[in-house]
């Protein structure tokens, strides 16, 4: 039966009714399907992944102006597909984007820096103005992040890292991933990064958290514009992003992947390396080429340029030097590591800072950076400190060539890094040696500030001053003609600099990336040996008694269900057997008729069902597809034959089964490496449960809140 209604002189929309005589056969297969309706449902999940969410087309206004825009974007699309896959687009973009973000940073960084030296420069000859200025400016600007970030986003807060490893690992943390806190966080950052050395923090880590932010977000639109869907795209752009934040920061694509490949993953995917490289590669190329545009340089070139001689860089018996500044640096480390994992804990479970951190966490940062900014007062102890160099400029310093102990008074030109190092008299050595003990505990307490924050560059630079004070001790020796053998007239202390920056921040971070990233950021490949050298024994010292690195501690005391971190904090936990936590499942035997596997379907939600051999044995032959299984019914009820399971369904094979004896860091491993959702538990042959990676994320939640 049909029914038309038409008028074509208002326009009226058409209805159109239509029917259709039933057949005699028909009540019977209403009945089969209304029975098999909830299978039908699953099915249509299936399917609807295929079609593109562009080519749907509900009723919506303006009809036709949104199906020629949607023609457009199709057409789009199958031009751009002709080159590569959309994701490398997705890949460039997020480079792109994510180096504006690290150039709009540092300039707007630039200008409020500038803005609180002129003001303080303007204030010369009143000491107490000066003070006041000195003192609440980054005390006001850091109690503004902290309250803007409590208020916006209370997630956008710290580093950052640890909770992307934790989303690396396959744990969903969409607050982390919002857009509000993306705004967050890059407006709270800003607010950090111009208090300057005052608070002696940096941006590598939140940025990397940003553009982590960023990825997921290209992702989803990536996925959108495809005409299938990919489940993993949304993980592989997550891990390219990771390190795309640090060569956004450096400048530096090779360091940001082997970050990337060190701290975020577990396991690093081989088809990784080529997303990770490119997209890196376009950020860092795209950060230099806005510094050139914006004035900073007339070409592409290092972000902090040295000047190191090429002609002999460092004599051979120096090797033992930068050798013992490695182990240095891993002594000095351990005592930083313990340190924090100490104000850590001291912060949990003192009232007092546990209340303020929980609801005055305004009034808390604006005391301690007001408590900060008076030590560093240039007329009291930053007198000792150079507290007016920036971030920047503290590098840049440490990082000269020339030896500051060997310097004359009379020259102006070169004495910049010693005027302020050395100011009124006091000896080089004195300085840093003065530097090095108060930066010590002041980091150690600007790292319980709540706010947006990075601490990879204030280690890298607090590593610097190590080395420059061996380097500035060696190269006194070398004049003073103490060494034996020969003399050393052209001993490079920012060689001893930057080897320690590696060493220090290598340790600190548990990483070999540091190196790396070292020779990007000065262009300076000389000292790679020695660098290398020395990061890897700070390291060993760092590591040995499985002391947990920086990044561990913060995910161990936010109780992140990172395994490689529960790991250290409790080796104990991981070591729990399979056996104690496998999930006993739903099972059918390889006779099972039609009754018992819609029995199966209807108790269990998995997607591979266990088949053994008998229910007596429960000796495991393989596993039986959810979707197929609802074949398998649908063809009984329609077509009413009925057979055993083993003749109407395929029985796949498990690659891997484990014994109870295993552990849960084992099967974790496994269930990472293969990417499988599902691992079955026997022994010997017997089936005794299974482990599903939702059951797995749970596990590793129960063993976080263990600690």
């Amino acid at each position: 039966m049909e029914k038309d209604k038409k008028d074509g002189r208002k326009g009226r929309r058409v209805v159109r009714i239509t029917g259709k005589m039933k057949s005699p056969d028909e009540p019977r297969r209403s009945k089969a399907d209304g029975e098999n309706n909830n299978w039908e449902q699953e099915n249509q999940s299936d399917t609807s992944h295929n079609k593109s969410p562009l080519l749907s087309d509900p009723w919506k206004p303006c009809r036709r102006h949104r199906a020629v825009v949607k023609e457009l974007l199709l057409k789009l699309r199958c031009c751009l597909g002709t080159v590569c896959g959309i994701e490398w687009y997705g890949y460039a973009a997020l480079g792109i984007l994510t180096a504006i973000l690290s150039f709009l940073m540092d300039l707007s960084v630039a200008k409020l820096l500038r803005a609180h030296q002129w003001l303080y420069t303007m204030l010369e000859g009143n000491v107490l103005l000066q003070f006041l200025c000195w003192t609440l400016y980054p005390a006001c600007i850091c109690a503004i992040a902290s309250s803007f970030s409590h208020n916006i986003c209370p997630f956008s807060t710290g580093s950052g890292i640890p909770e992307v490893r934790t989303m690396l690992a396959g744990f969903e943390m969409p607050h982390y991933l919002s857009l509000t806190n993306l705004f967050s966080k890059f407006l709270g950052l800003i607010c950090t990064l111009a208090a300057g050395s005052t608070v002696f923090l940096g941006k590598v880590g939140p940025f990397v958290h940003l553009s982590t932010m960023v990825g997921g977000y290209l992702s989803n639109l990536c996925t959108l514009i495809q005409r299938d869907k990919k489940e993993k795209a949304a993980g592989q752009m997550l891990v390219v992003s990771a390190g795309v934040g640090v060569a956004s920061c450096f400048g530096a694509p090779i360091g940001g992947v082997l970050f990337s490949v060190e701290v975020m993953s577990s396991h690093f995917a081989l088809r990784h390396y080529c997303p990770c490289f490119f997209s890196a590669a376009c950020g860092a190329l795209t950060f230099r080429l806005l510094a050139v545009w914006g004035g900073d340089g007339e070409t592409l070139q290092a972000l902090f340029r040295t000047n190191f001689p090429d002609a002999l860089p460092f004599y051979p018996l120096e090797i033992l030097l930068f050798a013992f500044l490695g182990l240095l640096c891993g002594a000095v480390s351990c005592c930083y590591l313990f340190c924090h994992r100490w104000i850590l804990r001291f912060t949990k479970t003192n009232p007092v800072f546990a209340k303020m951190l929980t609801t005055e966490k305004a009034l808390y940062s604006g005391m301690v950076v007001f408590f900060l900014a008076s030590l560093t007062f240039p007329h009291f102890a930053g007198h000792y400190m150079a507290s007016k160099y920036t971030m920047k400029e503290l590098l840049t310093s440490f990082l000269d060539s020339r030896q500051w102990t060997s310097q004359s008074h009379n020259t102006s030109e070169q004495l910049q890094p010693l005027l302020e190092w050395s100011s009124s008299g006091t000896s080089v050595y004195f300085s840093l040696v003065f530097f090095l003990l108060m930066k010590m505990w002041m980091l150690v307490l600007a790292c319980t500030l709540p706010l947006p924050a990075g601490y990879f560059m204030p280690v890298f630079i607090y590593g610097a001053a190590i080395g420059r004070l061996i380097g500035e001790g060696a190269a006194y020796l070398s004049s003073t003609g103490v060494t034996p053998g020969q003399q050393w007239a052209s001993v490079n202390p920012g060689g001893y600099a930057l080897a320690g920056a590696a060493a220090f921040s290598g340790a600190v971070t548990h990483t070999l990336s540091p190196v790396l990233v070292a020779i990007e950021l000065t262009g300076q490949f000389t000292h790679a040996v020695p660098i290398l050298l020395a990061t890897l024994l700070a390291n060993a010292l760092s590591r040995s008694g499985q002391r947990p690195s920086f990044y561990d501690a913060l995910s161990i005391s936010k109780r992140l269900p990172h395994l490689p971190s529960l790991k250290k904090a409790s080796p104990q936990l991981p070591s729990t057997p399979v056996g104690q936590v496998a999930v006993k499942s739903v099972l059918l035997q390889k006779a099972a008729g039609p009754v018992e596997a819609e029995q199966a379907v209807r108790t269990s939600t998995e997607m591979q069902i266990p088949v053994v051999d008998s229910y007596e044995s429960q000796i495991l032959l393989g596993f039986v597809l959810r979707s197929e299984l609802l074949t398998f019914l649908r063809r009984w009820k329609t077509e009413s034959p009925e057979k055993h399971l083993d003749e109407g369904c395929c029985i796949y094979q498990t690659s891997i089964v484990i014994s109870p004896h295993n552990t849960v860091q084992e099967a974790h491993s496994i269930l990472s490496l293969l990417g499988s959702q599902t691992l079955f538990v026997a022994d010997e042959g017997k089936l005794v449960g299974l482990i599903t990676w939702p059951e797995m994320k749970r596990i590793l939640e129960d063993l976080a809140k263990e600690i």
